[in-house]
């Protein structure tokens, strides 16, 4: 009778632990199988294999010890002859196992305390198995909870069905939880761990602003008003773009409702964190100005390659385009992906008139000229040398002051200094070993040359070698920040098209691709930047 009992509270316990840890039944009763063969192996040697098994519907527990089937015996606790296992199964062969019945065990306390420990273990990591199946899924979404603890500047959030960790750096600055406070946060990430919590959560992440905004205003939640991007700076400031996709509904005022009723919901949740709504726009400079409210901007210059953007403020508008500590052209820099540079138009006219007088003076140098004509060049918008050696002569001729045969001369000249210039670049390029075959690769100049040997590029093969970032340099986006990394040709004003189509005429000289596939490659380039202009177009015409 005692034995029954003890079988069915067994049982019991078994059913308890899994619906307080809200796993399967079977795993716990596993976890208590496991638990016996440990102890089983202290009572009868850790090299006896021994297999327990609970009956899940008697509680009954049986220990049997496996013996694999040999022809020696080497170890008697773990293998039994061929004739003595086949006397128990006369179908027994070599490799198998024989499972022989155990005695039933008597637990003492030290075996207890172990078997405790592997069930303990066992359900933990059910457990821990069955939050990672359950919030696996949920990244992205916003959860409540229940402060559980806070320890180390880091708080411990129940999540009902699991256990979440929100880590200091991830929470508001100065704020505090206490146990017991009720906590919203979003899940940015859910991974298996060997110990402590798997559901990390944060609230100075971007997307849980996005998220609040998405459960305070339907129209995003309907997908009529769609957010284009986050920066925060949490506890202090944030910028969100949205655009809406239909006309009538103003995406600024509905994220801001009624006397500021849906914005205001968002700020209290991130304790009081200013939150400018930007409205979106497909054409970069019109939406960085956009980002860089509420400072006024006069004048932008865009740098597409480098994705990086030049913006003139009035010098009153300085201090607040800057913001305090650099916030506001940081947030802006973060929202609209671009890297940001602000001037005055006081700093603007000074380098206006810095680039004007370097100009002039690479014309009275370059074309042995005197000041003023050097500033007429430079006036008329002639940047380099090149530009007045092959443009018409007839828009040299055009300006105030010069004739036909003033023109003819100037014309002259820059074509001298650069066939000068041509034949220094070719004594040097020889001096740095570049191969002469390397000028048959349309679109190389001798400058572009000089560059490749600079950076240990002389040969075909070492150009068929070559990535296209190699060339033309590439972006990295990290911590909210674009860093431009300069190729060999970046100060050449080459395409990525120009340079890949560079590289693989490199591999037709050098015999490691054919003609057809560089012809096959080469209209695949060019259908691609036929697709990029029309989708310019289709975008100016809906503007």
């Amino acid at each position: 009778m005692a034995i029954s009992a003890n079988r069915l509270e067994l049982l019991q316990i078994a059913d308890a632990v899994a619906r307080e840890k809200t796993i399967d039944r079977g795993i716990v009763i596993a976890a208590m199988e496991d638990a016996i063969q440990k102890a089983a192996r202290s009572r009868y040697g850790t090299e006896t294999e021994v297999r327990a098994e609970i009956n899940p519907k008697t509680g009954e527990i049986r220990l049997q010890r496996l013996l694999q089937v040999v022809d020696n015996v080497e170890n008697i606790s773990t293998e039994i002859a061929l004739v003595d296992a086949k006397q128990r199964n006369p179908e027994a062969m070599i490799g198998d196992y024989i499972a022989e019945p155990l005695p039933p065990l008597d637990f003492g306390r030290i075996a207890a305390q172990s078997a405790k420990q592997v069930i303990v273990q066992k359900v933990r990591e059910a457990e821990r198995d069955r939050q990672y199946d359950e919030f696996k899924d949920r990244i992205g979404e916003i959860v409540n909870g229940v402060v559980k603890r806070a320890e180390y500047g880091n708080v411990i959030v129940d999540l009902g069905r699991g256990e979440g960790i929100v880590r200091r750096d991830e929470l508001i600055p100065r704020e505090l939880f206490r146990t017991g406070d009720r906590i919203r946060a979003y899940v940015y990430d859910v991974r298996r761990e060997q110990r402590g919590p798997q559901i990390f959560l944060s609230r100075t992440h971007p997307q849980f602003m996005a998220k609040l905004f998405a459960q305070e205003v339907p129209e995003i939640y309907d997908n009529v008003i769609e957010i284009k991007s986050v920066a925060r700076d949490p506890g202090s400031r944030a910028k969100i773009a949205v655009i809406s996709k239909d006309s009538s509904i103003d995406p600024v005022g509905a994220c801001v409702g009624m006397r500021g009723s849906r914005v205001q919901a968002v700020v209290g949740e991130l304790q009081g964190e200013k939150i400018d709504i930007i409205p979106w726009n497909p054409d970069a400079a019109t939406f960085i100005v956009n980002a860089l409210q509420p400072a006024e901007v006069a004048k932008v210059v865009l740098d597409e390659d480098a994705e990086r953007i030049e913006v003139v403020v009035p010098d009153e508008q300085l201090s607040l385009a800057i913001g305090r500590r650099g916030q506001n052209v940081r947030l802006a820099s973060q929202l609209t992906g671009w890297a940001i540079d602000i001037m005055t138009e006081q700093e603007e006219s000074e380098r206006r008139q810095k680039e004007f007088q370097e100009r002039s003076t690479l014309f009275m140098d370059s074309l042995n000229v005197d000041e003023m004509v050097g500033q007429l060049l430079a006036t008329e918008g002639f940047s380099s040398v090149e530009e007045v050696a092959y443009v018409e002569l007839d828009e040299i001729a055009a300006i105030e002051g010069f004739d036909s045969e003033t023109a003819e001369e100037i014309q002259e000249r820059a074509r001298d200094f650069l066939a000068e210039q041509e034949a220094k670049l070719d004594e040097e390029r020889r001096a740095l070993g570049v191969a002469d075959e390397l000028r048959q690769i349309d679109g190389l100049t001798t400058a572009m040359l000089v560059a490749l040997g600079k950076d240990d590029i002389k040969t075909i093969e070492d150009l068929a070698g070559c990535a296209t970032d190699d060339l033309v340099g590439w972006s990295e986006r990290k911590d909210g920040e674009t860093k431009r990394f300069p190729g060999t040709l970046s100060g050449f004003e080459v395409s990525r098209a120009e340079a890949e189509t560079m590289v693989m005429a490199a591999r037709v000289a050098a015999g490691w691709i054919s003609e057809e596939e560089f012809a096959a490659a080469t209209a695949a380039l060019a259908e691609t930047e036929e697709l990029d202009v029309e989708e310019e177009e289709v975008e100016e015409v809906a503007e």
